[in-house]
C-alpha cells in the first residue's frame, strides 16, 4: 500500500509539473517583461554606451562632473573624491538635452540626496520629470526611449544616496522581480550594464522598496 501511495504521488507531481498551464507560466517568466526596445530606446542605449562610464567618473578621483575626467591631479586629497553617481546622471541627462539638478546649482557632494528631493518636488515636475509606479514601468519606459532614473535618498543627511540610469533591456519577468531593471551606474564600482539590485548593493535597505523611479521623454 505504501509503495502504491508513493508511486501515485510521484506520478501526480510529474503530471502537474508537465501541465500546459504550468509550462505556459514558466514560459511567461522567461519572456521580456516590458515590451520591445524601440528605435528611440536603441538611440538612448547608444548615448549611454558612448559615455564609457567604466573608465570615467571613477571612485576616489575628483572629476569634472560633465566629462568624468580627473581634474585635480593625483596628489589631491580634498573633498569630493568618493563616488560620482549623481554627477554621471547629470552629465548623461545634459547630453540628452534634459535638465537634472547639477553643478553649479548644487555641488557634487551629497548631490544624489538633493536630486532625490528635487525630483520629488515641483521643480522636477516643472522640468518634465514624472514619477513611475515601479520597476516594470521603469524598464518599459526606458525601452520606449525615455531617460529613466532610479534614485535613493540616504536616511542619514551626512551620507550620500545613490542614483542610476535604467537602460533599455529585454529583461525576463523573473529577472526583473529578482534583480530589478537593467542599469548603467557610477559608484564604488562603475558598470555599463548591471542590475539595479547590484547597482544599489552598497546602500542597505535601498532595493527594492526604497528606490524611486522617474522618467523624462527623450527621442
Amino acid at each position: 500500500m505504501r509503495k502504491f501511495l508513493i508511486a501515485f504521488v510521484v506520478l501526480a507531481t510529474a503530471t502537474w509539473v508537465g501541465t500546459p498551464a504550468h509550462r505556459l507560466a514558466a514560459q511567461e517568466r522567461q519572456q521580456a517583461c516590458c515590451g520591445p526596445i524601440t528605435p528611440a530606446g536603441e538611440r538612448l542605449s547608444d548615448v549611454l554606451d558612448a559615455m564609457d562610464v567604466e573608465n570615467h567618473w571613477l571612485n576616489h578621483e575628483h572629476v569634472n562632473w560633465e566629462t568624468g575626467e580627473p581634474d585635480k591631479g593625483e596628489d589631491y586629497t580634498g573633498p569630493g573624491t568618493h563616488t560620482h553617481c549623481s554627477a554621471f546622471a547629470a552629465a548623461a541627462a545634459k547630453r540628452l538635452g534634459v535638465y537634472l539638478l547639477r553643478p553649479p546649482e548644487h555641488g557634487q557632494i551629497l548631490l544624489a540626496n538633493a536630486q532625490y528631493e528635487w525630483l520629488a518636488n515641483e521643480n522636477g515636475h516643472k522640468a518634465g520629470w514624472r514619477a513611475l509606479a515601479g520597476m516594470a514601468e521603469a524598464q518599459r519606459q526606458a525601452n520606449q526611449g525615455d531617460l529613466v532614473l532610479a534614485v535613493y535618498e540616504s536616511p542619514n543627511d551626512h551620507k550620500p544616496g545613490h542614483v542610476a540610469i535604467v537602460r533599455p533591456s529585454k529583461r525576463p519577468m523573473a529577472v526583473l522581480i529578482a534583480d530589478g531593471p537593467e542599469a548603467i551606474s557610477a559608484g564604488v564600482h562603475n558598470h555599463n550594464k548591471v542590475s539595479i539590485r547590484v547597482a544599489f548593493e552598497h546602500h542597505p535597505g535601498a532595493f527594492p522598496d526604497a528606490i524611486r523611479y522617474y522618467a523624462h521623454p527623450f527621442g
